[in-house]
């Protein structure tokens, strides 16, 4: 070692080259542009919704777009939720079509209404399909049942696997037709 020069601990190096060197120096001040939302709401409150009482809606009377006067007047089809609703359909007059069979029993209650209930099987196929086929039969039912289907009576379409590829027209005169053959 030469002896104009000194010594120096290893510490006093290292940390003398750690002080030179600022992390912090080449971070931005600016926050990224694409940052989540804050998760808790802010101290003002919600901006987008009215704070406090807010008044109630008024009804107004609206137009029916769309719609004639015949599709007005036609009373709602009811639905049927009880099982043992369906097992007493069971009993009533049957039809049978290519894309469903119809069940038709009369309550005997009085009331005049009309409802329907749909059941579609998995031997139709899979979820979407069995659900397609309800849809169509919703569908069917709106349409038909108010003017063609039995005052008083449930009405219950039991789903094939043909009423998947049916068209609209033939599944329609199919249900014309079984309510004719019930009705007789």
């Amino acid at each position: 070692m030469r002896a104009d020069h000194k010594a120096v601990p290893v510490a006093a190096l290292f940390n003398s080259v750690v002080q030179g060197m600022s992390h912090e120096a080449d971070l931005s001040a600016e926050q990224p542009g694409a940052c989540a939302p804050a998760r808790l709401p802010r101290a003002d409150g919600d901006g987008g919704r009215p704070q406090g009482a807010a008044r109630a809606s008024v009804a107004r009377p609206q137009e029916a777009v769309g719609l004639t006067a015949d599709e007005r007047a036609a009373p709602p089809v009811g639905r049927i939720t009880r099982r043992a609703d369906y097992l007493s359909a069971n009993a009533g007059r049957r039809a049978h079509a290519p894309g469903f069979v119809l069940l038709v029993r009369a309550r005997g209650d009085g009331d005049p209404a009309i409802r329907i209930g749909i059941t579609v099987s998995k031997k139709v196929g899979n979820a979407v399909a069995r659900n397609r086929v309800k849809r169509r039969f919703r569908h069917l039912a709106r349409e038909i049942l108010p003017a063609d289907g039995i005052p008083g009576a449930d009405h219950v379409l039991i789903g094939r696997t043909a009423a998947i590829d049916l068209d609209w027209t033939s599944l329609r005169a199919d249900l014309t037709r079984a309510l004719a053959k019930v009705r007789k």
